[in-house]
């Protein structure tokens, strides 16, 4: 009888043991689906603004560069708030190198932003495309000290259903945390890529 009883109690132990397992596992599954409906549900620009730039900064000039065009995604094509223009506009200006901070002020660049945003939807334009070079195309040198890291980077527009290329070159300084920063940008035609003034890696 004595076995009986002990066989029984046994038996019971490892049915809740069982079930236990069973609503542990379930109770994951539920979490992690929920975790990743919530990610699905996070608009673009809250995706783009979620980014930690203190603790996850890009690490490539290429990386910050593709950053800063989703950041130019949201600003026009987004339906952004206010707010989110300026949040967007701060995370924009975490990107940039000291210097190019000093010469935009914070409140004559959110100026200047709200105009330049209205202005290419007042045009009906959109940014279809952002493309950046390889990595192994950006041109890294040395001046007075300073690391910098050119890279070119393509952008495709529409207009009244007409789509046209643009080609901006990016400039990027790398600061005393050793933080590749935009140091400015200017039109591909207006510079010479084919300069020997730093070493392709």
């Amino acid at each position: 009888m004595k076995k009986s009883r002990n066989s029984t109690t046994k038996f019971t132990i490892i049915i809740i043991c069982m079930v236990a397992l069973v609503v542990g596992y379930y109770a994951y599954l539920s979490n992690r689906s929920m975790e990743r409906r919530s990610e699905a549900d996070m608009s673009v620009v809250e995706s783009v603004l979620s980014r930690d730039l203190v603790n996850d900064y890009p690490a490539t000039p290429k990386e910050v560069v593709k950053y800063y065009n989703e950041i130019m995604k949201c600003f026009y094509n987004e339906a952004c708030t206010d707010q989110e223009i300026d949040d967007l506009g701060q995370k924009a200006r975490e990107l940039y190198d000291a210097e190019l901070l000093e010469a935009n002020e914070l409140g004559t660049y959110m100026m200047n932003l709200r105009a330049e945003i209205q202005n290419y939807k007042d045009k009906g334009r959109r940014l279809t495309s952002a493309s950046v070079a390889a990595s192994t195309s950006v041109k890294f040198y040395e001046v007075d000290g300073y690391s910098f890291a050119r890279i070119l980077c393509g952008y495709n527009i529409m207009e009244d259903r007409k789509n046209y290329a643009v080609k901006t070159v990016y400039l990027l300084r790398r600061d005393e945390d050793r933080r590749w920063k935009i140091y400015g940008w200017e039109s591909a035609d207006k510079v010479n890529l084919g300069e020997e003034s730093g070493q392709e890696q």
